[in-house]
């Protein structure tokens, strides 16, 4: 028993050490290739700590979803795109105090709930585990579900909410319009009229009907 906790801890230490290495080096990296590269790395081992926990579905879906779609498709998009980086890095100075601001919020919200730990160990005990017990019968998504959807389903669905508007507004914020491509507008279909369309020419006895040219038109 002591070996198997043994060797768990010295799992949970390894991936949580090249974790937090990899999510450095992410920020650090000057190549966003080398920091999309290193944010995989991160994700793999989030899910091995997953895996430690337990909790085989959420691992599962870091890889599936986060390594194989998010990261992979930064990825393409940074060697695809021919981003100006150097002009993207221009403006650094400019946002520093909002970005230490949110750092130092960031910072002081993390040692809140480490001072929880440690001032109130039993207040975690309060908190929904969703991993279950071995003689339950309930698997791990079962049990994820159950907890997601009945004590945080309206944060689960305000979590959706919130995805969907900024999925729409970065639609919108980097859709760009070609110029000289012919695109159907549905309101000039519908207020059309026949005086736009048709054209009616009196021709005269015995003389030919000579067609409008382009620029008559």
């Amino acid at each position: 028993m002591n070996g198997a906790i043994t060797i768990a801890a010295a799992f949970f230490w390894l991936f949580a050490f090249i974790m937090v290495a990899a999510a450095v080096l992410v920020i650090c990296a000057k190549n966003p290739v080398h920091a999309v590269l290193y944010l995989i790395l991160a994700f793999f081992n989030a899910a091995g700590l997953f895996v430690l926990l337990g909790a085989e579905f959420l691992a599962m879906i870091l890889v599936v979803v986060y390594v194989g779609a998010v990261a992979v498709l930064f990825l393409f998009v940074v060697m695809m795109l021919d981003v100006d980086f150097a002009a993207l890095r221009a403006g650094f100075i400019r946002y520093a105090p909002l970005g230490a601001l949110v750092g130092t919020i960031v910072g002081l919200e993390l040692i809140m709930v480490v001072l929880t730990t440690v001032i109130a160990p039993g207040s975690l005990s309060t908190a929904s585990a969703p991993i279950p017990s071995p003689g339950s019968g309930i698997t791990n998504t079962e049990a994820i579900g159950r907890v997601l959807y009945t004590q945080y389903a309206y944060y689960f669905e305000g979590a959706g909410l919130i995805l969907l508007v900024a999925m729409i507004g970065a639609i919108v914020l980097t859709l760009r319009h070609k110029q000289g491509v012919k695109r159907q507008s549905i309101a000039a279909q519908v207020a059309r009229r026949k005086s736009a369309a048709i054209e009616i020419i009196k021709v005269a006895p015995g003389t030919a009907a000579v067609p409008p040219t382009r620029a008559s038109r």
